[in-house]
């Protein structure tokens, strides 16, 4: 798998084994299946592979939520919050695997104790800072914080599973 991340200087870092690295979008284009209008994440910073990383979302007008949530008021609804944290936590443990994770997904599995302190309006550049508690074969367990300006905008813990997908579609339910 090739690996292309930039250190703080934008340079290309080699292989990633360092810390406090850059995923650019390119490289969360590769790592991630989601595509506009369902990326929720510009850019990931100060990426400590197995441990912890920030992802940026930008926040336009432009965000097809926006007309209808709320016309007049334009507010991200909380649920698009926590997908920008699923998706960081998702791209940290896809990048920590490398060559391991080809050709798999990370599947949401469960969301707790999630916190809505602020609303998060266009304009806004919110900072989400994911850190793994825990991993057990294949389920890796999140906590995350969201800012706004170094203000907490929310926060939740949840836990999500890789897999390869045709491992999914086998399952019966």
């Amino acid at each position: 798998m090739d690996v292309a991340v930039t250190g703080k200087n934008g340079a290309v870092e080699g292989d990633g084994s360092e810390t406090g690295y850059t995923i650019d979008i390119e490289r969360l284009q590769k790592l991630l299946p989601h595509r506009y209008p369902m990326l929720m994440v510009d850019r990931i910073v100060d990426v400590v592979r197995g441990h912890s990383a920030i992802g940026i979302k930008n926040v336009t007008m432009n965000e097809p939520y926006f007309q209808g949530h709320f016309p007049g008021h334009p507010v991200v609804p909380g649920v698009m919050i926590v997908e920008s944290m699923a998706q960081t936590s998702a791209a940290l443990v896809l990048e920590t695997l490398g060559q391991d994770a080809e050709g798999k997904v990370v599947y949401f599995m469960f969301i707790d104790n999630a916190k809505f302190r602020r609303p998060v309006t266009p304009g806004d550049q919110m900072r989400i800072r994911v850190r793994k508690e825990r991993q057990r074969a294949n389920v890796w367990k999140f906590g995350a914080v969201a800012t706004v300006d170094g203000q907490i905008v929310a926060e939740a813990a949840y836990a999500a599973m890789i897999m390869n997908p045709a491992e999914l579609r086998s399952r019966k339910l």
